[in-house]
């Protein structure tokens, strides 16, 4: 199946966000390609709202981590229609002592080359 011009564009972006991540850059991702009115998942938890608070968020999670041990896409990204989606592995530890290891996937739903709505799958 051949892709259309838009989800090529899509997979270009998906793979400059996930370029970003693997280089520990979450606040530039999310500064260059989070829509003002995005919607972020974590599981089935409740939406955070807002490029701003999303942001914030994000800061207030980093300011724990005491080492980053890398951002790995491990298959894709893939796209289809409006909708770009892959699997990675991220692991840091934090000032608590914890060593964290998310395998997750990503379902990024993208409008005028900003994410829009993006849940994160953990295991």
């Amino acid at each position: 199946m051949e892709t259309t011009t838009q989800e090529q564009e899509l997979l270009t972006n998906a793979k400059k966000v996930t370029s970003l991540l693997s280089k520990g850059q979450f606040i530039d991702a999310m500064e260059t390609y989070l829509a003002d009115d995005v919607q972020l998942f974590e599981g089935n938890n409740p939406a955070k709202v807002g490029k701003t608070f999303c942001l914030n968020e994000e800061q207030k999670l980093l300011d724990t981590v005491t080492a980053f041990h890398g951002y790995t896409v491990t298959s894709g990204p893939a796209v289809k229609g409006d909708t770009t989606f892959y699997e990675a592995i991220m692991e840091f530890d934090t000032n608590d002592g914890t060593k964290h290891r998310f395998e997750q996937v990503v379902r990024t739903q993208w409008k005028d080359g900003k994410i829009i709505n993006e849940r994160y799958y953990h295991a």
